[in-house]
């Protein structure tokens, strides 16, 4: 009955532990504020547990006073002590791994993620309407012709170079964003107009790369360029509790299928767009498309503050 109450407080305590872990981030440490902090925290738990065994023997008649020497106490709290340092050392090394493994998912789905843009972006089709819209524009409009030059490359250099960063300003991924509707803006003319309602703090916060132009280009792909009279794109963020929200509005409707609603359906960049979430924000971080309107499509993107 003693070894199984003294098994039941072992497994008591290290949940307990876990759980401090866990809500006060020694997770995140790097070794030199870690290692002390584990070798006080195992030290005390030994001590507690030494204690606990003392209570138990009580009740069960096996109280013996020389548990009091100082040799007793010291000599089986470092034993306890011992215990939970290795169950720590396993613990770190089991999230240890998970991170890692987590990474790798993360690099996988970043790389499939940016090859699906890369396709998107330098494919034939792309780069010809590109090129015509802006030879069209050599000889009538040559400042607009080399603006347009300046845009495309802009987003060519940014795809390229995206795969290097997880997080990128909000700034920077605004740019991409109006360099992109610039330039399609050539193409389709009176029948793209756009809209930017920008909420002042959101430059604080940090995006992943090239989401907010791969929404957009959804927008237009699957909403404006099948519409004969064209339509509108109007980009809004809002920031709240720390959370950035971003509300992107095209023409258009989002067809749902076999009957699913239209937020759970989502083509290959919703799906990838959602998982690239996940990976880097967990469950913080939402990702929504639906009809708001019979002609309106909603996009609604919430990311959580990053340093």
């Amino acid at each position: 009955m003693f070894w199984l109450l003294e098994a039941i407080t072992f497994l008591l305590i290290t949940h307990l532990f876990r759980r401090f872990i866990i809500n006060w981030g020694w997770l995140a440490f790097n070794m030199a504020k870690l290692i002390p902090r584990v070798l006080l925290a195992v030290f005390g738990l030994g001590l507690t547990v030494y204690f606990i065994r003392v209570l138990i023997s009580f009740p069960l008649g096996m109280f013996n006073p020389q548990v009091w020497k100082i040799s007793n106490v010291v000599g089986l709290t470092m034993v306890y002590a011992l215990i939970f340092f290795l169950w720590s050392v396993l613990y770190f090394i089991y999230h240890y791994f998970e991170r890692y493994n987590l990474s790798l998912q993360h690099e996988a789905a970043i790389n499939e993620i940016e090859l699906n843009n890369l396709k998107s972006q330098l494919n034939p089709h792309f780069i010809f309407n590109a090129l015509n819209s802006i030879r069209a524009l050599v000889d009538e409009n040559p400042v607009k012709s080399k603006n347009a030059i300046t845009q495309l490359s802009n987003i060519l250099r940014n795809s390229l170079v995206s795969d290097k960063k997880r997080l990128t300003n909000f700034e920077d991924e605004l740019k991409t964003v109006k360099d992109y509707l610039g330039l399609e803006s050539i193409r389709f003319e009176e029948r793209l107009r756009t809209r930017f309602e920008i909420h002042r703090e959101s430059y604080k916060f940090l995006v992943p790369p090239l989401m907010l132009q791969t929404l957009v280009e959804n927008g237009i792909k699957h909403g404006i360029s099948k519409l004969k009279e064209g339509g509108i794109i109007d980009l809004r963020t809002f920031v709240t509790d720390s959370q950035l929200k971003i509300e992107i509005r095209n023409s258009g409707h989002f067809k749902s299928v076999n009957g699913a609603k239209a937020e759970n359906k989502g083509g290959l960049g919703l799906r990838n767009t959602r998982q690239r979430l996940k990976l880097l924000y967990g469950g913080e971080a939402s990702l929504i498309v639906k009809n708001e309107s019979k002609n309106i499509v909603l996009t609604e993107l919430v990311i959580p503050k990053r340093n």
